[in-house]
């Protein structure tokens, strides 16, 4: 692990002179419990870079408030000070609006994205209670919804089978700072706004994936984002909810590596 000069912890693994590809965790997440199973796999081929959200994990918190751009532009600077031309943008949930908020701003720097678990348009009325829940559960961080958060996020099997998974998850998420939970989950409520038909076309080659029974970042959503970019491939992922690359990290890694070999040079 190391941090970078404006506080980025990160990870950089894989050989050297290996194309690169960038994996941008979700919400109350870190990189470690994110990517664990699936970072080392990816890097037998590229060389992977892994980092921490501002505030989360071991990242400094924000100086001065968070949406998708500056979210973006952690990244940008995380690769200027690494000395990374370009990446493949790998994004989970929030990552995967991240990635597609750098795609529009930085083209030139992004080699390829993919796009896991990450919501889309909502329609109006439920586009309101999700920013209004956000709203509310600000003072409460992220213990008033955790409960709640873990039963969509993985199936009951998993609850059952894999119970020290589940507790561990429980406790990345708990070890938030309260406040900076609550205003990352404005940004995710909100920030897709500015992701739907996007006046900055994006081009890149990308593949999106979600899972077939996760309930916020749907199949609809998936098939969606991916109409909205020229030439984009869609997977849905059978039986897993919204953690599914947590629960079934294989069905996430190969499709990936597949597309990423072919289009992250």
């Amino acid at each position: 692990m190391a941090v970078s000069v404006g506080g980025t912890a990160f990870d950089l693994s894989g050989p050297e002179g290996a194309p690169v590809v960038a994996l941008i965790h979700g919400l109350g997440l870190t990189r470690q419990s994110t990517w664990g199973d699936i970072a080392p796999v990816l890097a037998q081929r590229f060389r992977v870079l892994s980092y921490d959200l501002c505030g989360h994990g071991q990242s400094a918190l924000p100086a001065d408030g968070s949406d998708l751009t500056v979210l973006s532009e952690q990244l940008i600077a995380l690769m200027d000070e690494l000395g990374i031309g370009q990446a493949a943008l790998v994004g989970f949930s929030l990552g995967g609006m991240i990635n597609r908020r750098c795609a529009m701003d930085h083209a030139a720097r992004v080699s390829a994205l993919v796009v896991l678990n990450s919501p889309h348009e909502r329609g109006l009325a439920l586009q309101q209670q999700v920013e209004a829940a956000a709203r509310d559960a600000g003072a409460g961080g992220p213990e008033a919804t955790i409960d709640a958060a873990l039963a969509r996020w993985f199936t009951a099997d998993f609850h059952r089978d894999h119970p020290d998974a589940v507790a561990d998850i429980r406790r990345v998420v708990l070890a938030n700072d309260p406040a900076n939970y609550a205003l990352h989950r404005r940004v995710l409520a909100e920030g897709v706004s500015e992701l739907i038909r996007p006046k900055v076309a994006i081009s890149h080659p990308t593949l999106v994936m979600t899972s077939e029974l996760d309930t916020g970042s749907t199949p609809a959503m998936a098939r969606t984002i991916a109409s909205e970019i020229s030439g984009a491939e869609t997977i849905i992922v059978p039986g897993l909810k919204h953690l599914g690359l947590i629960e079934r990290p294989e069905q996430f890694t190969a499709p990936m590596l597949e597309f990423l070999a072919l289009r992250a040079g």
